[in-house]
């Protein structure tokens, strides 16, 4: 999760790089490049993806540090 946050956070180091070649794409390279060309649909259901993970993710994190808080 830290490394998806700070990966999605830090797109200025990921564009640097990310090397000629681009072999390997981040998911923030992905984001920019489908940008560049006009806001589609695609990039809205990613944007929705991206935020409902982040979303489950931190109910899931505080219900757990909620149970382990109150024992």
């Amino acid at each position: 999760l830290l490394a998806f946050t700070l990966s999605v956070d830090e797109f200025i180091i990921a564009f640097f790089t990310a090397g000629a070649g681009r072999a390997s794409t981040t998911l923030p390279m992905q984001i920019y490049s489908m940008i560049r060309f006009g806001i589609t649909p695609e990039i809205n259901a990613l944007a929705t993806i991206v935020m409902a993970v982040s979303i489950t993710a931190l109910t899931l994190s505080q219900r757990l540090n909620r149970g382990v808080i109150g024992q």
